[in-house]
C-alpha cells in the first residue's frame, strides 16, 4: 500500500469512491437481508410504505451495493501485489528450475524416486505457493460472487491439494513443473489489469493479447504434452503405477478440463468481440453486476469478456471498439 498507492496517483487514479446511496433505514435492512434488488413484488410494496417511484428504489439499491465494492485506486493496489508476487514467484522459479536437470528431461523426475533430496530452495519455494493459494480460497469467500465460483473453487481445491500431496509423497519435482508453467502467465493478466487502470488502453491489450496467447500456448500445449505425458506415462514406466498414480492424475487432468473451459471462454468472446462485433456478455461474469441496470449513456457496441487463470486473477472488461475495460 505505501508503494502502490503512490504509483497509482502519480499515474492519475483518483481515490474517489462510488455514489453513496441516500441513508434509509427501511431499505437498508432490505438490503442486509438480500444484498440485491428486491423482487417486483416486493419493490411495488416499498414504492407504497416510502412513497418512492419504483425506479428510484432499484437505483438505491445498484448504489448500495456499489458502495461496498472497492476504489479503482484499491483494485490498482491489489493487482500491483499481485503482479509483485506472480513475477517474483516465477523468476525464482526459473532461475532455480534453469539448473535442475528435471527441467530439461522430465524423466529425472522418477530417477530415484522417492530418496530425492528437499533442498532449501525448494521447500521455500512450495511453501511460499501454498500459503498464497490457500490465501486465495479464502479471499474467493470475500470477493464479488461470480457465476463461476463453483469452478475457481474447485481449481483452488485442486491446486492445493496437488501441492500438498506432492509435497507429503516427495513429488517435488514435477510438482516445480506445474507451479512455474501456472506462473507464466498470470503476472501479464495483473499488468494488463494495472495499464487499465491508469487508462493505456493500448499497452492494456498488449499485455492481455500476449496474456491470452501464453495462457493457451502453455495450458493447452505444454501442460498435456509434457506434464501429463511425464506423470501419465514416463512415471509408470519408470516407477510403476504406485498407489496413489490414480488420485495424484486425477486431480492433474481435473486441471486440464479446466484449462479447456478458460481458453474455450477467452477464444469465444475475443471472436465475438473482435469478428461479430455484437453485444456479448460472458457465462462468468458477476451475478449481480451494476452495469445491468445502469441508464444506458453509449450507443457504442460493448461486450464482457472475462476469464480467470488461477482463480483470483479475473477481467470482467467491456470490449468497446476493439478495446476492453475492466470491471470488477
Amino acid at each position: 500500500m505505501f508503494i502502490a498507492k503512490p504509483c497509482a496517483i502519480n499515474l492519475g487514479i483518483q481515490d474517489s469512491g462510488a455514489h453513496r446511496a441516500q441513508p434509509n433505514a427501511i431499505l437498508e435492512k432490505v438490503f442486509t437481508s438480500i444484498t440485491k434488488s428486491p423482487d417486483g413484488k416486493r419493490l411495488e410494496g416499498l414504492s407504497k410504505q416510502l412513497d418512492w417511484d419504483v425506479r428510484k428504489i432499484q437505483r438505491w439499491f445498484r448504489h448500495r451495493r456499489n458502495q461496498d465494492k472497492p476504489t479503482t485506486i484499491t483494485k490498482f493496489c491489489e493487482s500491483m501485489w499481485r503482479f509483485t508476487f506472480y513475477l517474483s514467484i516465477f523468476l525464482y522459479g526459473i532461475r532455480f528450475l534453469w539448473t535442475a536437470p528435471w527441467f530439461w528431461d522430465t524423466r529425472q523426475c522418477w530417477y530415484s524416486y522417492p530418496f530425492q533430496p528437499l533442498t532449501s530452495r525448494l521447500y521455500y519455494y512450495y511453501i511460499l505457493e501454498l500459503a498464497f493459494y490457500w490465501s486465495l480460497m479464502f479471499s474467493q469467500f470475500t470477493d464479488i460472487k461470480r457465476k463461476d465460483f463453483l469452478i475457481m473453487f474447485v481449481h483452488h481445491l485442486a491446486t492445493i491439494g496437488l501441492i500438498t500431496f506432492s509435497y507429503m509423497n516427495n513429488m517435488v519435482r514435477v510438482g516445480t513443473l506445474v507451479l512455474c508453467l501456472h506462473d507464466a502467465s498470470d503476472f501479464l493478466l495483473e499488468a494488463a489489469k494495472l495499464a487499465n487502470y491508469a487508462k493505456y488502453q493500448r499497452l492494456c491489450d498488449a499485455f492481455f493479447m500476449l496474456f491470452g496467447l501464453v495462457f493457451i500456448v502453455t495450458r493447452l500445449g505444454i501442460y498435456p504434452f509434457w506434464i501429463l505425458n511425464t506423470t501419465l506415462f514416463e512415471s509408470w514406466e519408470l516407477i510403476g503405477p504406485y498407489p496413489s498414480w490414480w488420485l495424484f492424475n486425477g486431480l492433474l487432468v481435473t486441471l486440464q478440463i479446466l484449462h479447456v473451459i478458460w481458453s474455450y471462454l477467452i477464444v469465444r468472446t475475443a471472436y465475438k468481440a473482435l469478428v461479430r462485433g455484437k453485444v456479448s456478455k460472458d457465462d462468468r461474469s458477476d451475478v449481480e453486476s451494476s452495469s445491468e441496470e445502469e441508464d444506458v449513456t453509449s450507443n457504442s457496441t460493448k461486450g464482457v469478456f472475462s476469464t480467470s487463470s488461477n482463480g483470483s486473477n479475473r477481467i470482467n472488461g467491456h470490449v468497446a471498439g476493439g478495446q476492453w475495460t475492466e470491471e470488477e
